[in-house]
């Protein structure tokens, strides 16, 4: 019977969580398509995403933990290097980061149905399997920095299949931008967002579980140039991988009304406990 009640309430709440994260998005459709097809209403279409972000995270009723490290605010513009563990990573920024925030993601996010086309012509979409693309990307990523607008970018450059307990190989586009242009770096880890909606093929998997995001001190890209790109991606690596817990170190499995098997409950511990 536990077990039943237990499905039955992950199964409602993931209707709750899903509810208020369309519902937004719906209703401010209208607006977010009118002001997305000129530049200058580009920063009326991020509010929006902000407090739509702001709205479903809180209707949520998660608990979130936010730690800033440094004691002051970021220097402006910046880019942020975040790892990626969930499809609410990109909430979870937009909600901390104050002001416009100029994302950097996958080509396959403009052809999502109905988002795409808004995301691909506010924010920065890039197919990593074109070098064409990826000049075009960082073109546009430095005349956003030179504007004064700090980008995001996930340096993983996908989702991690094992989130909260190991990162994949940081890509150089982060550490070549921010280099080139002159700005500092600021880490952003994001250890828990995937025991909240883990990335499954086919599925959609919501889990009521806490948040935790930390903004690191910036660091200074001044003197350095392109050969300390693999020392830097590895100072950052280092920094959001201590920001992983040991709750986070296995994604939640799959509902189930049936009592788990012995062989389930072990495939559930940590590799390390």
């Amino acid at each position: 019977m536990r077990h039943l009640l237990r499905y039955i309430g992950q199964r409602l709440y993931t209707t709750w969580a899903t509810f208020w994260f369309i519902v937004p998005f719906v209703l401010t459709y209208p607006l977010q398509w009118y002001f997305s097809r000129r530049p200058s209403g580009h920063k009326v279409v991020h509010a929006i995403n902000r407090w739509w972000s702001w709205l479903s995270i809180t209707m949520w009723g998660v608990p979130v933990e936010v730690v800033r490290k440094s004691p002051g605010p970021n220097p402006q513009p910046c880019v942020y290097v975040s790892n990626h563990g969930s499809y609410i990573d990109i909430m979870m920024l937009f909600k901390y980061i104050p002001g416009f925030l100029n994302m950097m993601g996958k080509a396959s996010l403009a052809k999502t149905p109905v988002w795409g086309d808004i995301f691909g012509r506010v924010y920065i979409t890039v197919d990593r399997a074109s070098a064409v693309s990826r000049g075009r990307a960082m073109v546009a990523a430095r005349r956003s920095l030179a504007e004064g607008k700090s980008i995001a970018i996930f340096a993983e450059g996908r989702i991690s299949p094992t989130p909260g307990k190991e990162l994949l190989p940081f890509l150089d586009g982060a550490f070549q931008l921010a280099i080139e242009a002159g700005v500092p770096l600021v880490p952003v880890g994001q250890p828990l967002n995937h025991m909240f909606m883990p990335d499954v093929a086919g599925s959609l998997r919501v889990r009521y579980h806490r948040l935790k995001i930390v903004f690191h001190p910036p660091i200074s890209t001044v003197g350095l140039t392109l050969a300390d790109i693999p020392a830097l991606k590895e100072r950052v690596a280092t920094i959001l991988a201590g920001d992983f817990l040991p709750e986070g170190a296995v994604k939640p499995g799959p509902s189930t009304w049936r009592a788990p098997t012995v062989a389930a409950l072990v495939e559930k511990q940590p590799a390390n406990s």
